[in-house]
């Protein structure tokens, strides 16, 4: 078991989601025009449900785009509906 695997994701629904991406992709100046799209997916071994599909990001903000949603992907899990 690695310590990524102690400690464990904030739940959160796709909206909330939605809004901690957009807030984070905003305080990037590079990333400011990046569109995403957040999309439930199946369950995974590493536990992870949920993706972000980035669109029209130019060249030099994709690898700040992709590492500011690793680093969500890495804090929240999606939350059950009940």
């Amino acid at each position: 078991m690695g310590p990524e695997s102690l400690v464990a994701k904030t739940p959160a629904t796709l909206d909330e989601l939605r809004i901690r991406v957009f807030h984070a992709l905003q305080r990037h100046p590079l990333c400011r025009s990046v569109r995403f799209d957040v999309l439930k997916t199946p369950r995974t071994r590493k536990g992870s449900n949920w993706t972000v599909s980035l669109h029209s990001v130019e060249p030099r903000a994709l690898f700040e785009a992709s590492d500011i949603v690793a680093d969500i992907q890495d804090a929240y899990e999606l939350a059950a509906v009940a």
